[in-house]
């Protein structure tokens, strides 16, 4: 089986070795003392590093020649209706301007069709003007993404790095905003933590590039997971393995610095807190993907393979609140999908081929409201500031 990217590999095993962290092997009683360090810590590295992390370079990673797919790839469904439900916001707010940021927006195929949605809108009266603004950290995803979207567009649109866009808050205060995260938080690094002898312990990462990597425990390295899990009413068996991601709270908390008057669309799928750490569920919601395939092994392609985590919405709802946001919209993606025009898609028609526009959009409007029940685990919270 294949490890993953040797520069990247050494990188990890280096950095490990020079951790003032220890952990200790399961059932060990900490008698054995590892260097090492949290999965999050790993985890950032495997997704993030700046040269060789998988969000960071190599190929396209979204779509058929990707390691995954998101919603906008199931027809121009998700952008139909979330156009429909930006024009509501604006007209409920009576504004003629909207800035729509799409936040982890890959090769901007969504935000081509949402442009597309946006375009056959405009035969109804409207004088609701859009700007768009892109931000991803992808080197080709950005590249593909202005080739994505037409000249037309391209020319007033607005290509960022995630950093470029935190430190750049006059992007945001020109004019109200709408901040579309589609399957953002759910790539974000996360603690891992489990209960040992009745007493919650981190889990960390050991080992090094000659003998492989492998989990640890160790003790938490931030008094804010323990925090959370109360703050959420989660008590983990014994043995039983969650995540806890401080890095999607603090990005909520960190827009609301620099977004003016707007909303947040955060879509993605995860469940709330009784179900997401449900006992069923004991080695928590992680997963890895590569080539379409899902496996539940973080410690092998390192830097070639994608890394989540399901989503806690009782979590971000109450670091939300806690940060001044106000829940506009909660729900499942089926649901939001109904309530914002995905019916009006449907089309009676005579075709003859299966793969015409009007067949091919029905089947898409089916796949996610009636499929195998990906559109009740993705869920939609719209936050408003």
């Amino acid at each position: 089986m294949k490890l993953g990217k040797i520069s990247l590999i050494s990188r990890i095993s280096e950095r490990i070795a020079r951790m003032p962290a220890v952990g200790w092997r399961a059932g060990s009683n900490g008698s054995d003392k590892l260097r090492c360090m949290t999965f999050k810590q790993y985890m950032s590295l495997c997704l993030y590093d700046g040269q060789y992390g998988y969000y960071r370079s190599g190929p396209v990673r979204v779509g058929r020649e990707g390691d995954f797919y998101t919603s906008s790839a199931v027809g121009a469904v998700m952008a139909h209706c979330l156009t429909n439900h930006v024009h509501e916001y604006a007209a409920r707010a009576a504004v003629s301007q909207i800035q729509l940021v799409e936040w982890g927006a890959g090769t901007g195929r969504l935000a081509m069709q949402i442009q597309e949605a946006w375009q056959a809108r405009a035969e109804q009266p409207s004088a609701l003007q859009c700007r768009f603004v892109l931000i991803d950290d992808h080197p080709g995803h950005l590249e593909e993404a202005k080739r994505t979207l037409d000249s037309k567009t391209g020319r007033t649109a607005l290509f960022l790095s995630s950093d470029e866009a935190m430190r750049s808050g006059g992007h945001w205060r020109d004019r109200p905003s709408v901040v579309l995260a589609n399957e953002l938080l759910d790539a974000f690094p996360v603690n891992r933590v489990t209960v040992e002898k009745g007493k919650l312990v981190e889990l960390g990462v050991a080992g090094n590039a000659e003998d492989g990597f492998y989990e640890v425990h160790m003790p938490l390295s931030d008094e804010r997971i323990a925090a959370a899990l109360h703050r959420d009413g989660i008590r983990l068996a014994e043995g039983q393995q969650t995540e806890v991601n401080l890095d999607a709270e603090q990005w909520l908390a960190s827009l609301a610095g620099v977004l003016g008057e707007g909303r947040v669309i955060i879509i993605d799928y995860g469940h709330e807190a009784e179900e997401y750490a449900a006992e069923h569920r004991m080695k928590g919601t992680l997963l890895c993907y590569s080539d379409h395939v899902a496996s539940d092994e973080p410690y092998l392609r390192i830097g070639e393979q994608d890394i989540t985590a399901h989503v806690s919405f009782t979590s971000l709802r109450h670091a939300a609140e806690a940060g001044g946001w106000q829940v506009a919209y909660y729900g499942t993606q089926k649901q939001f999908l109904i309530d914002h025009g995905a019916f009006e898609l449907l089309r009676n028609h005579a075709e003859t081929d299966p793969f015409g526009q009007a067949a091919r959009r029905n089947r898409a409007v089916r796949q996610l409201l009636l499929s195998d029940g990906m559109s009740e685990t993705f869920k939609v919270l719209v936050l408003d500031k």
